[in-house]
């Protein structure tokens, strides 16, 4: 059985812009982790993330601080399953 989990998170504030989904791309993978990111057409960043439960927890942490010039105003959560599905962590297009 698979200890892996999935969070899909959609970070509010200032975050387009400010360099969020490469940093987060970055995070990701300097902690294991796979998925994507993408910037949202209300100006919000949305991400789903697999891996290990203690990975994905600092990844979240990280999200609700960003890289540097980045203003988060708030993080939604969802979790799950891993599906297994993703073979790295890649920067998608705007939805």
């Amino acid at each position: 059985m698979s200890t892996q989990r999935r969070a899909t998170l959609r970070i509010q504030g200032t975050v387009q812009g400010v360099s969020f989904r490469e940093s987060s791309r970055a995070e990701a993978l300097r902690l294991g982790l796979s998925g994507w990111v993408r910037n949202r057409s209300d100006g919000s960043v949305e991400a789903t993330v697999e891996g290990e439960p203690a990975a994905l927890e600092v990844f979240v942490s990280w999200c609700h601080q960003g890289p540097r010039l980045a203003r988060v105003t708030h993080v939604a959560r969802t979790d799950g399953d891993a599906t297994g599905e993703f073979r790295t962590f890649t920067v998608e297009r705007t939805s």
